[in-house]
Formats: C-alpha cells, sequence, structure tokens
C-alpha cells in the first residue's frame, strides 16, 4: 500500500476531487494548512498599504490506495492541480506497513 500525501492550491481541490473520483478513488481526507516553499509567500495591497502574507493556504489531501492503483491516482492530482505556476504544490508517495478498519476488524488493502 502506498499513502499519498499531496498539498495543492484550495482551488483545485474540485478539480482535484473530480479527477481521483474520475479515476476511481473515492477515498481521502483533506485538511486546511497554511504554508510556503520557493516563493517565501506573497506582497499584497490593502488600502494603500502592502503587507508580506509569508504562509499561503493550502490544502493537504492524504490517500492510502493498493500499490497498483498509487501512480493512477499521482497523475490524476498532477493532472487536476497543476497550472504551470509557482505554488501549485508537492506530491509524497511513501510506504504504508498496515492498514486497520476499526469498525470490523480488516488488515491490510480489506481495509481500504
Amino acid at each position: 500500500m502506498k499513502k499519498i500525501e499531496a498539498i495543492i492550491r484550495p482551488e483545485s481541490m474540485e478539480p482535484v476531487k473530480k479527477a481521483l473520483a474520475k479515476a476511481g478513488y473515492h477515498g481521502v481526507t483533506a485538511i486546511e494548512v497554511s504554508g510556503h516553499g520557493r516563493q517565501r509567500g506573497v506582497t499584497q495591497s490593502y488600502r494603500g498599504g502592502k503587507f508580506e502574507l509569508d504562509m499561503l493556504p493550502k490544502v493537504l489531501l492524504l490517500l492510502v490506495v493498493p500499490d497498483g492503483k498509487a501512480a493512477r491516482v499521482v497523475k490524476a492530482i498532477v493532472g487536476a492541480a497543476k497550472t504551470g505556476k509557482i505554488g501549485d504544490g508537492k506530491i509524497f508517495v511513501s510506504q504504508v506497513q498496515d492498514a486497520l478498519r476499526v469498525r470490523t476488524g480488516e488488515r491490510g488493502q480489506k481495509a481500504l
């Protein structure tokens, strides 16, 4: 099993959800987060004054998928979230040793 952690722009959330559903994957956890990468935030103007936003709003998606679906899920996220501009996000893929469905006690891929 693979754990996919994707940090995306908030406005990409709906297109990514649709892309995941189209790819046949519906289980996802989304968390509103803030942070910055290389861009170190942005400078904005408000009522004549300038201020720095160094922690930008993002959405963290967490998914655990069978090994065979990981590449397809990553491709769906990239296809829906990519704008070609700085701040599109990052995707991390890692190995999951085990999973447990609390309600039934099922383990491994059956728990997904």
